[in-house]
């Protein structure tokens, strides 16, 4: 505890003195309620005053320089002035409320900062460099040039954006792109930073500085979104300005004028702190804030992180909602979803059985399992873990990786390759015809028309089937997709990194007609700026390559289950179960905040205007002025905690 403390959120001076503003605020009330003397409480709350107030107060000074009214400034006077009349307690309740929400903005803050920071780590400090002789040295990667050729290794960070001049291999690039699977590449191929490299040794020449790789202009972006965004206020900070400045100009004339018709200081000082309190925009913040973090507790409990007031509100103001494909709308986990058996395949694979085309299937998909099973390559893992028929497996032998192709082993006397149709088909041997290779390539055709990933599977050097390899839809994609559209009353869009055939495919599934697919992160910042021009939108993602464009919007939400740290920290809102149901059903629950508001913002200034307008044409007393204050902020409270119910949700997410 000590060490998060000090490292952690503690380690913010904001923080720490809303703690102690805090502690000595809760002191206070504990002595005054136990009947100690009132010097000891007193005490305790002007101390609360000072941890909490002193640094809110010295900024609003210093906007008093450039000729702004800080509504921070406005709200320590206020204090101050409750204090001068006897409120006391309401004065440090006062400064604790906006000590504590300052705390949680740099907290916020400073998250994101460190994440953004850590995004960096993805890339390696160092690559292998081959210098001028031919040697290979160790450099750091800040070091490499544009022209460098650098050596990578299976299983290594690719140290640099460059192009690959020798070897293949397949990267693994969803950090990136967001593709589920692999990308075999060849001499010739661009490769990114930060990506892994698969089976197979690459040789990458460097065409960008580490500055400008896209991992680097991915961080760029994230800082640069987050510091226009952070200048977005609540609704009612917007009007502060000129509230703040009548409201401390009308207090000076109330006070003031009095004079000069003979009135006593004291009294003249009383009914301006009398009208500085009831007309304390204190009612008005806190007429706001209940219902959006009653709204963010109900999101919380259901599984969806608000992060702040703030971002509820801007939820609320959604036009248009953009998915990311990936692990957002999909499960982000390949698995087999077509085996494709090849016509002339049954007697060179059936090893005696005469059972049918089933069981054909099933035989094929015995062997595919096989050699599979012991492999690392990610697209074995998925065809292995994709076997759920629990056929019996027969052993393997003579595995071996081919980088860039595929896998290979014995199984049953047979030699089994599976791997890229690309390089299979051109390397297959012994039994293989033009007619079989021609067949081959017609399903693969097929199978990529419709969406899929194929692999293709030779058995003794002949094409015998062709598997499809897809990812999985959440359930309720479509669902979602659906009340979206409703809610919103626009058609949610598709941004993805991956290609336009899978994009589609699953675009269909999900009943979403705009697809913008093969988009690289600088790519999805520019669709949503795009799509910012007609519609306030809302990003759905889950990669850090969605980061940019999560910070982009006008309101990012991420998949918890799944998402790196930076996007969890770059997004406003976190789906922590990963249901996509949630998503229409927070902004609906948005929505019936924002309505709380508009009417508690009705509630709370029709109490101002009631008591200002007796304070100033009759003579309110201070006590009833404080009542009526004190008595306008219980019932708006207690208007916005009504979206605490459980009823709330399932209205929300249109389950009553």
């Amino acid at each position: 505890m000590t060490a998060w403390w000090r490292t952690g959120a503690g380690s913010l001076p904001e923080v720490r003195w809303a703690a102690a503003a805090t502690a000595l605020f809760a002191g206070g009330g504990i002595c005054q309620l136990a009947g100690a003397p009132s010097w000891l409480w007193w005490g305790l709350y002007l101390a609360c005053y000072a941890a909490g107030g002193w640094e809110p107060g010295l900024a609003g000074l210093k906007a008093l320089r450039e000729r702004t009214l800080d509504v921070d400034l406005l709200m320590v006077v206020a204090a101050i002035g409750a204090a001068a009349i006897g409120q006391v307690f309401d004065g440090a309740l006062l400064i604790v409320i906006f000590a504590t929400s300052g705390a949680l903005e740099a907290v916020a803050t400073k998250r994101t900062a460190d994440s953004v920071r850590g995004l960096l780590d993805l890339a390696p400090h160092q690559a292998t460099r081959i210098d001028d002789d031919g040697e290979e040295e160790v450099v750091a990667a800040a070091d490499l040039r544009v022209g460098d050729v650098i050596v990578v290794r299976p299983g290594e960070r690719i140290g640099a954006d460059g192009q690959v001049v020798d070897g293949s291999g397949d990267v693994d690039q969803a950090t990136i792109t967001g593709e589920s699977l692999p990308v075999d590449k060849q001499p010739g191929d661009e490769v990114f930073a930060g990506t892994v490299n698969g089976a197979g040794a690459l040789r990458v020449r460097v065409t960008r500085p580490a500055s400008e790789t896209v991992i680097a202009r991915i961080v760029a972006m994230v800082e640069q979104a987050s510091a226009t965004k952070a200048r977005t206020q609540l609704f009612i900070e917007k009007v502060e300005q000129r509230y703040s400045v009548v409201m401390v100009a009308a207090t000076l004339v109330l006070f003031a004028l009095p004079l000069f018709w003979g009135t006593p200081v004291q009294e003249a000082l009383l009914r301006a702190m009398t009208f500085m309190i009831v007309a304390s925009p204190c009612a008005v913040v806190l007429a706001t804030m209940p219902p959006l973090l009653a709204a963010i507790a109900t999101a919380g409990r259901n599984g969806v992180l608000v992060k702040s007031a703030v971002v509820m509100e801007r939820l609320a103001d959604i036009d248009r909602v953009a998915f990311d494909k990936t692990g957002t709308l999909t499960e982000g986990r390949p698995h087999l979803a077509h085996l494709r058996v090849l016509p002339g395949t049954a007697t060179t694979a059936r090893s005696g059985s005469d059972d049918g085309a089933e069981t054909q299937a099933d035989r094929l998909l015995a062997l595919a399992a096989a050699v599979e099973q012991g492999s690392e390559h990610p697209l074995g893992r998925a065809v292995a873990a994709a076997h759920n028929r629990r056929l019996p497996l027969p052993a393997a032998a003579d595995f071996a990786a081919l980088p860039g192709r595929g896998v290979r082993a014995r199984v049953d006397g047979h030699l089994v390759e599976i791997g890229s149709p690309a390089h299979l088909l051109v390397e297959t041997a012994g039994g293989a015809t033009s007619g079989d290779a021609e067949q081959a390539r017609q399903a693969v055709a097929e199978l990529e028309d419709d969406g899929h990933s194929a692999v293709l599977m030779l058995l003794d050097g002949r094409p015998v089937a062709v598997l499809g390899l897809a990812d999985r839809m959440r359930a309720g994609a479509a669902q979602a997709v659906k009340r979206l559209t409703g809610l919103t009353g626009m058609a949610p869009v598709l941004l993805t990194g991956d290609n336009p055939r899978a994009a589609a495919r699953v675009a269909g599934q999900a009943g979403i007609i705009d697809v913008r697919a093969g988009l690289l992160p600088q790519d999805k910042v520019s669709a949503v700026r795009e799509l910012q021009r007609q519609a306030r939108v809302a990003l759905v993602g889950d990669g850090v390559n969605d980061a940019p464009a999560l910070v982009t919007a006008h309101a990012g939400i991420a998949m918890g289950g799944v998402g790196a740290d930076l996007t969890l920290d770059a997004a406003d809102t976190v789906i922590t179960r990963d249901e996509l149901a949630t998503v229409p059903a927070v902004l609906a629950l948005a929505r019936r905040a924002r309505r709380l508001v508009a009417a508690n913002l009705v509630i709370a200034a029709t109490f101002i205007a009631v008591l200002v307008a007796w304070d100033l044409l009759g003579d309110l007393p201070l006590p009833l002025g404080v009542a009526g204050h004190e008595g306008s902020t219980v019932i708006v409270g207690l208007n916005g905690l009504r979206l605490l119910r459980g009823a709330t949700w399932r209205r929300a997410a249109d389950l009553d």
